[in-house]
Formats: structure tokens, sequence, C-alpha cells
């Protein structure tokens, strides 16, 4: 099942936010402009303007703040992937050439802070201090995780707690955040707000390990760039910190790193031939599934209705994706 196909009844109202993106970036120089467009029209799955509105819809869902949170933290992931393509040098994402592949690095920059600038314009709308100290704290960490990234590029010698943190500052507190933001939109009390941001933040964590394991195991189609990418970028992730307790793994990781930005293929594949050996994307998914049980657990304090249905087949389908 297709994780569009679970929230289809979201659908008249993530087209609102979509149209409503698309007229936010539309800047003045038609460079900007034309950068920014294209990076939308790639696609994407919109999983935290999602998050947003199905945790809203606990509450008062008739809130005009609840489509501006979803806008803004929609705007704020464009621009960190448009940030990350430049720190990966990556020149595919969704299958389709990065903006830093067509306009390069400087162009490619300035357009992820014009998105991000114009994220926090757009959360300027709400009169909530609350969302905006939220939003705050969690940019901070964000920026902080990708210089963290960028330092533990190519080095072998971490503990899983690095993979960990950074992962949950890559990608579990932006759709803990939207959880958050979504039912503080919405009106819901201390305790049930606190439940949904810790369904955002499990759902995260597992959803990023799933990623991480279908860049060795999914193929470059399904995944819209190469296989084994983040790897040949010196990233190393749940999969192979799980192998790498294999000292030949460990040995074969060493040796393609000696060459950093100048990859071998060759080498690259036989180290993911190597991993799938291995048993590391069996103890990858367990630790995932973990990750899923906790948002199920924060999940059943919450209210039974529709909307907590749709949350717990959102973290089935995550859980079984296999791109």
């Amino acid at each position: 099942m297709k994780l569009a196909n679970i929230y289809g009844f979201l659908r008249k109202d993530l087209n609102q936010i979509e149209q409503s993106i698309n007229e936010i970036i539309q800047a003045e120089h038609p460079v900007l402009r034309e950068a920014s467009t294209q990076l939308l029209q790639a696609g994407g799955k919109r999983i935290r303007p999602v998050f947003v509105l199905l945790s809203a819809r606990f509450g008062d869902y008739k809130n005009k703040d609840i489509e501006t949170v979803a806008v803004a933290l929609e705007l704020i992931h464009m621009a960190t992937l448009v940030h990350d393509d430049v720190v990966d040098n990556s020149e595919l994402r969704r299958g389709k050439p990065t903006v830093k592949h067509i306009y390069g690095d400087r162009v490619a920059m300035y357009t992820g802070d014009y998105i991000l600038a114009r994220a926090l314009e757009t959360i300027t709308e709400i009169d909530n201090p609350e969302i905006h100290k939220t939003l705050s704290k969690t940019l901070i960490e964000v920026v902080e995780g990708e210089i963290a990234q960028i330092k533990d590029r190519y080095v072998l010698d971490q503990e899983i707690w690095n993979y960990l943190r950074r992962i949950k500052r890559k990608t579990a507190l932006l759709i803990a955040t939207s959880c958050k933001l979504g039912a503080i939109s919405a009106g819901l009390n201390k305790y049930e707000v606190n439940k949904l941001y810790e369904y955002g933040y499990y759902i995260g964590m597992s959803f990023q390990i799933i990623d991480d394991i279908l860049d060795f195991t999914a193929t470059e189609k399904e995944l819209g760039k190469p296989t084994g990418s983040d790897l040949e970028q010196g990233h190393i992730t749940l999969p192979v910190f799980y192998a790498m307790q294999d000292p030949v793994f460990k040995t074969k990781v060493e040796r393609l790193f000696e060459s950093k930005n100048n990859i071998n293929q060759d080498e690259l594949t036989e180290v993911i031939d190597y991993l799938k050996q291995t048993d590391a994307i069996e103890k990858s998914y367990d630790l995932s599934n973990r990750y899923l049980n906790k948002a199920m657990n924060a999940l059943n304090r919450l209210p039974e209705n529709k909307v907590k249905r749709t949350l717990e087949v959102i973290a089935q389908v995550i859980g079984k994706r296999k791109f």
C-alpha cells in the first residue's frame, strides 16, 4: 500500500498546501524562481504537512494556522534538501537533476536560503509564541545536525549514538515538530501534544532507518539515486555500523574510504554485496521496528478516532516500505 492512499481524505487540503507553496516560492529574480519551482516539481511524499494535518484533526481542524504551519514546515524541509545536495555533491534526487547539478553550488545555497527565509516569513502570520519557540529550537538542532554530519563523514570509529543523534536531527525532529505544531495549532492539551510529538519522533527515527536500509537494498530506479550513495558520500549509516562488527567488512570500508572523493565503483559494489551477506540489514529492521512499537505506544494514549487509525496504518506501512 502506498502512503498517499492511506490519507487520501486529505487530498483537497494537501492540494491547497501545494498551491500555497508554489505561490510563496515565486521569487522576483528569475533564477531563484526557476530553481525553487524545479525543486517543488521534483515531487516528494509531503510527509511533514501530512503529519501536521493528521495531528490537527484531533482538535479544532478549522483553525487557519494549521495550513500555515504545514506550508512553513515543508518549505523548511525543501531548504534542507537543497543544502544537503550541495554538501553531498548529489546530482540526482527522486530521479531528477538536483538544483545544485543544474545551477551550481552558489545558486543552490542561495536557493535554499531563500526558501528558508520564505518559510520563516510565512510562520510570522501566526500569533502564538509557543509555535515560534518550538520551531526555533528545532531549526537550531537541525543546523547542528548538518554540521555534525559533515564532521562525521568518512569517520569509521564512531559510536552508534552518533548515528542515532544524526538521524534525530536530520529527520525525526522535523517530523516530531510537524506533529507537535499541528496539535498546538488545533488547540490540543499539553498531554496530547506531547504524545503526538513522541509519535512523530519515533516514526521519524524508523523512517530514516528504513531509508538507510533501502540505500543498500533498493534499485537505483526505486531510489531515484545510485544505490549505496550514502556510503559513497562517506556517511556511516546503521547497516554499516552493524556490518562493521565483521572485521573483514570494516577493512573493505577502510580501503574504500582511502580515495574519499574518488570512490572506486567496483569496490563500492563489492562492499555493498558483502554487507548484504551479513545480518546488518536484519538488525537494522529490528531497531526500526522497536521505534515503531514506541510510536504505537505513544499513539495508544490518544482518543480513538479515524485519524488515530490512519496514523497506525502509516506506521505499519513505513516499517514495510520497499522504496
